[in-house]
């Protein structure tokens, strides 16, 4: 099959599946977003709307779908970033993205697979500290120190821990980082670029990748607001 075979089918798994994963991020970081307007706008009951998201989600079978093909998005973009990394190298040394025209390298450009290792140590923490908390808890019936639909507790608590918070800074950085490449190379690779739109892809990448970044950092600030 092509797209295993050749290098430009590579390219292409790996470009529509970062596209997906970008896409998650962006819907997570929004819902995430709940979490700071329980903190801003608490309600008098007591009562958390981001609770209520979490209870939406929980086991469900559509959340559990996404659950599953997410980690397949994961794991293809994975292999496929590793095994794309191998054969750039053997052809063209230690240049691992070809970038047409007198574009400059950057520098995430040249550590996309430095980042890569990065995000997926943050990401196994992250499933650490809330998947295996709440939905792998709610499906295994295990009762933890909160509800497992009790999100906005549990990201209280894990964010007031300084050895979290440093984690989540480095992650959340090599994200940003890997965003500004990933996204703009994505549209090179599908062809949805030229003279004109290569450098607004670049401008959109950073872009988006901030506006992510800093939703996802919000949440931090808010739960050591939450914290104080």
């Amino acid at each position: 099959m092509w797209l295993a075979s050749s290098s430009i089918g590579r390219k292409v798994v790996m470009s529509v599946t970062g596209a997906s994963l970008v896409l998650f991020l962006t819907f997570h970081m929004l819902m995430n977003l709940v979490y700071v307007y329980d903190v801003a706008f608490p309600a008098a009951d007591g009562t958390h709307y981001y609770d209520k998201v979490c209870e939406f989600l929980g086991t469900n079978w559509y959340a559990l779908l996404g659950t599953a093909g997410l980690g397949v998005l994961v794991v293809f973009h994975l292999c496929y970033a590793f095994w794309l990394t191998v054969q750039n190298r053997k052809a063209r040394g230690n240049q691992r993205y070809a970038v047409s025209g007198k574009q400059p390298v950057h520098w995430a450009a040249k550590n996309m697979l430095v980042l890569g290792i990065i995000i997926l140590c943050g990401l196994f923490a992250h499933l650490a500290h809330f998947w295996a908390n709440m939905m792998y808890a709610e499906l295994a019936g295990v009762e933890g120190q909160y509800a497992p639909t009790a999100g906005f507790d549990w990201i209280t608590f894990q964010f007031s821990q300084p050895l979290n918070i440093a984690i989540y800074v480095v992650w959340f950085a090599a994200i940003w980082y890997h965003l500004t490449h990933g996204i703009w190379s994505s549209m090179q690779t599908l062809g949805l670029n030229g003279k004109q739109w290569l450098d607004r892809w670049i401008c959109i990448s950073y872009v988006w990748a901030t506006i992510i970044v800093l939703g996802f950092a919000a949440v931090v600030v808010a739960a050591l607001v939450q914290g104080m």
